[in-house]
């Protein structure tokens, strides 16, 4: 069964996903202990991105691992509803048809956007399949499953009727344009130039205070002014009043020990409705909030007449004007401040007062931290914990309503006179309450925050409240695999909610993974024009295609010259198609412990060029044994490389399980890079060849066949998990002949170390057999001899054990060193006209006489030596440059260092030629 000559992943990758989906190996087998891990839902609505690409992989790797060590394992697979940016997708539809929401009622609005969910709304999922991503589809769940909801308002009314869920009037993030409250991770924080205007507040006893703001429209809902209580300048003046400007109000001068004396004046207005540390202040001095903004963040009744109804930054303006005209503007100064944006819309966000429902999260807290202080849940790397303690010693409330129509509407009923219920459905409610038929009820409006059917994700998705066998099985879970930003928002949560629901931690072990950035460390966004998606990077995609993908949709249209002029210099070509395998194997590759990872695209050729090694290895193994009889029990005459190969096999497979018992991708990754690369297919197969051809002992010959075939199998085996296409498709034609059966390398068992003996004595024989070939190699490379000429290899002095070694091995050296004769040297022999190297005791010599002509290549040298010597100068002149240091860009810097650094390698060793042919 041959292997086609070039390996081509587009031809392989879809039709295996297909046909592993259709017999079901992604479901739980039934064997074994249980092992599950939890898809962190991603939004319906999305697609693939880096920072998917990188944890799903790194989940997979797990999960095809677990599955072949024999245990029941379970991916638990599902999309999130994700209210606010689903609703805005089919929102911007109608608009496009010039219909909102609100001409069609909620009602039909829902169904639009069901359908619209049904129809394009699982793309992620197909996308997830192109990765490899080995989930359980039969088991695909959606957070607005029916059997989702009805666990998520079994969750809402236990905690209500506990007093753990309750109705306030508090601040939250507002969004003006999506006319909601949204959480602190949809709100992003941009500097932006802005201004800091003094404003004088009069004292009604005469004088002023003076009070810098970034908002003063928002002066119209200031209730006091607020010094520190130990500040000399304003102590006879705490308990006064003070006139607001452009009102008829009065405003009292309070101490409060939040205030800094020295930042500014060391006064600061409080506007307990319009800003969350006023709020704070506002509370603790009993001082009604005074909320002078509408939802659509214009001006309302509780402000001037002049000033009602206009926007807040139109308002802005006309205050500033009528300020200035009162004399009332000390100064104005420029001041680079932060804005808060919605992610969503843009729009910049309104602290703003208004009723939602809340979580008191203290309560639930408590055993939450506890289970980590104990160890129950473990993060990794460990100093996560910090942050996990930081914020959970210091939550506060939850806000958990949205005022959207998509989501799980809140199960909360009013009667006429604004009695609350609560239950399932209006008949649920009827029936716990006791209601008549004819008590008028209507529905809260408003739904839930997505992150609260996230925090049941763990054991809904298994089937709770209901004691289903899944939940049995699966639950708690192993591992969960995330990003740091959402440790709180999604992390504690479940930890909250699985104690106080199940009595039972979600999860034993929480790997943080660290950011995907761009190969300059930036942030990928669309904004940059940056972000890749790692479907292009697997299939390919033309220059063209990637511009308009980079530049659709753009917030500041005048960016996508800016970001096409960038793609065009990154991305000449466009993308080449790498293939899945050389894309997961790339993020493995980089996911170490640290908080960010920087992908560069370069690598991913270099990973390409690992699985055409692999295809080719896979060929050249083949060719030696597909038409020969394999299954010769090996016996005890097994050749060094024989035995070397397989005490490396034992080694990698040690290292690959310590790599993922620790979460460390990137050492099992350079584990197994490696051994293929360095041992198997540079080493073993070199020396298989001698072998193979020049063996006049049949027995050793069929045992090196056996012994290539097993150990490409068993490499197969290892690298499933990170490399599954491939080793698949290999694995396929080879294990016929290794004697392997089974229907796919997935359902295959994993290697173990106890499938080997230890064998140290093969592996340092090996080693001192690698170095002497290496150092031939290197004395005739450096001495500009031709490898196709066979030379004469002397050596003096060593140790018995470097004679024994050299008996043993001396074919091997032979053919793999190129050598015509070998001589051993008396310890007191004069040697000349020879390039020498030495490894430990033992002087290794190849004698110049009849290969190269002195003169010629001394001349030579003395040229090659000048000219890499202008080389340098030009380098490190320009290193030497301050305004180039300062204007290069980091990159350009370090890669004109490297530069000059493999320079002065290369003259070096050209020198050191030199002084021998001297």
């Amino acid at each position: 069964m041959t292997i086609d000559k070039i390996y081509q992943p587009e031809a392989i990758e879809k039709s295996w996903y297909e046909r592993w989906e259709k017999n079901g190996y992604f479901a739980p087998q039934g064997k074994g202990e249980s092992y599950c891990i939890m898809l962190p839902p991603p939004n319906v609505t999305g697609s693939l991105h880096m920072g998917h690409g990188f944890g799903f992989t790194l989940i997979d790797v797990l999960i095809r691992y677990e599955r072949m060590r024999g245990k029941n394992t379970l991916w638990q697979t599902g999309t999130d509803h994700a209210g606010i940016a689903t609703q805005m997708v089919v929102e911007r539809k109608l608009n496009a048809t010039n219909q909102s929401r609100h001409d069609l009622g909620r009602e039909a609005f829902m169904e639009k956007v069901w359908e619209w969910k049904a129809e394009s709304g699982n793309n992620i999922t197909r996308q997830l399949r192109r990765l490899g991503a080995s989930m359980d589809w039969e088991r695909e769940r959606f957070t607005m499953d029916e059997n989702l909801s009805f666990a998520v308002r079994e969750v809402f009314i236990q905690l209500y009727e506990e007093g753990l869920i309750y109705r306030g009037k508090r601040l939250v993030n507002w969004d003006p344009v999506l006319l909601t409250a949204i959480s602190d991770l949809e709100v992003i924080n941009q500097e932006e130039e802005g201004s800091l205007w003094h404003i004088r507040y009069p004292l009604v006893d005469g004088g002023f205070l003076t009070v810098a703001t970034t908002r003063p429209e928002t002066l119209l809902g200031d209730v006091a002014i607020a010094v520190h209580p130990d500040d000399a300048r304003y102590q006879p003046l705490i308990g006064k009043m003070v006139k607001l400007p452009l009102t008829d109000r009065m405003i009292p001068v309070i101490a409060d020990d939040y205030v800094d004396p020295a930042f500014g004046s060391g006064c600061v207005k409080i506007t307990p409705a319009h800003d969350f540390n006023d709020y704070a202040i506002g509370m603790r001095h009993q001082l009604e909030p005074i909320n002078i903004l509408t939802p659509r963040a214009t001006l309302n009744e509780n402000t001037p007449l002049a000033y009602q109804n206009l926007d807040r930054f139109v308002a802005r303006k006309q205050i500033i004007i009528d300020l200035q005209k009162a004399d009332l503007i000390e100064k104005i100064d420029k001041h680079l401040l932060k804005i808060p944006r919605g992610d969503r819309s843009d729009a910049v966000i309104e602290p703003y007062l208004t009723h939602q429902w809340y979580v008191n999260s203290k309560a639930l807290a408590e055993p939450a931290i506890a289970a980590v202080e104990s160890g129950e849940v473990k993060f990794i790397p460990e100093n996560w914990s910090k942050t996990y303690f930081q914020w959970m010693n210091n939550i506060e409330d939850w806000c958990i309503s949205r005022q959207l129509w998509w989501g799980h509407r809140i199960p909360v009923w009013y009667d006429e006179k604004n009695q609350t219920y609560v239950g399932h459905n209006e008949a649920d409610v009827r029936n716990r309450y006791q209601l008549p038929q004819d008590t008028v009820l209507r529905q809260d409006e408003d739904v839930l925050d997505t992150w609260f059917s996230s925090a049941l994700w763990p054991f809904s998705s298994l089937g709770w409240p209901h004691h289903t066998l899944d939940l049995l099985t699966f639950f708690p879970t192993q591992v969960l695999i995330t990003g740091f930003d959402i440790i709180f928002f999604w992390v504690a949560r479940m930890i909250m909610m699985s104690l106080k629901f199940t009595g039972k931690v979600p999860f034993k072990e929480v790997y943080i993974t660290g950011l995907i950035r761009d190969a300059e460390g930036h942030k990928m966004s669309k904004t940059k024009g940056n972000v890749l998606d790692p479907i292009d990077l697997i299939d390919g995609t033309t220059l063209d295609k990637l511009i308009e993908k980079r530049t659709y949709g753009l917030m500041q249209p005048a960016m996508a010259e800016k970001i096409a002029r960038a793609t065009r210099k990154e991305f000449p070509e466009g993308i080449p198609s790498y293939g899945t395998d050389a894309l997961r194997f790339t993020f493995c590759s980089l996911a170490s412990y640290t908080r960010e990872i920087r992908f560069d695209v370069n690598r991913l050729g270099g990973y390409r060029n690992f699985c055409n090694k692999l295809w080719n290895a896979a060929r050249y193994v083949l060719m030696q044994t597909e038409d020969k009889v394999i299954g010769t029990p090996i016996s005890t005459a097994l050749s060094l490389p024989d035995r070397y190969i397989r005490e490396q096999l034992r080694r990698t497979t040690e290292a690959a399980h310590a790599a993922l018992a620790n979460y460390r991708y990137d050492l099992y990754a350079q584990a197994l890079y490696e051994f293929t690369w360095n041992e198997f297919c540079d080493w073993y197969l070199e020396f298989s060849k001698p072998l193979l051809t020049e063996q006049t002992d049949q027995t050793l010959a069929a045992n090196t066949r056996f012994i290539l075939l097993q150990t490409l199998e068993t490499l197969l085996r290892l690298l499933h998990p990170i490399m599954p296409y491939i080793t698949e498709e290999i694995w396929q034609r080879i294990a016929p002949f290794a004697g392997v059966s089974g229907k796919t390398i997935m359902l295959a068992s994993y290697p173990a170390t106890s499938d080997f003996t230890i064998d140290e004595e093969a592996y340092i024989e090996s080693e001192w057999l690698k170095k002497v070939i290496v150092a031939i190699r290197t004395l005739r490379s450096e001495s500009n001899i031709s490898p196709a000429v066979h030379i004469k290899i002397q050596f003096r002095k060593g140790t018995a054990l470097d004679k024994k070694n050299f008996e043993h091995n001396q074919h091997l050296l032979t053919a793999l060193a190129k050598v015509a004769t070998f001589e051993w040297l008396a310890h007191d022999a004069l040697i000349e006209d020879a390039a020498t190297t030495v490894l430990s005791e033992l002087e290794i010599y190849l004698p110049f006489e009849g290969l190269i002509n002195k003169d010629e290549e001394r001349t030579r040298l003395k040229k090659e030596i000048e000219k890499l010597k202008k080389d340098l100068a030009l380098v490190e002149g320009k290193l030497l440059n301050p305004q180039f240091k300062e204007r290069a860009p980091a990159a350009i810097v370090e890669k004109e260092n490297n530069k000059a650094e493999e320079i002065k390698s290369t003259l070096s060793k050209l020198e050191h030629q030199l002084m021998k042919l001297k």
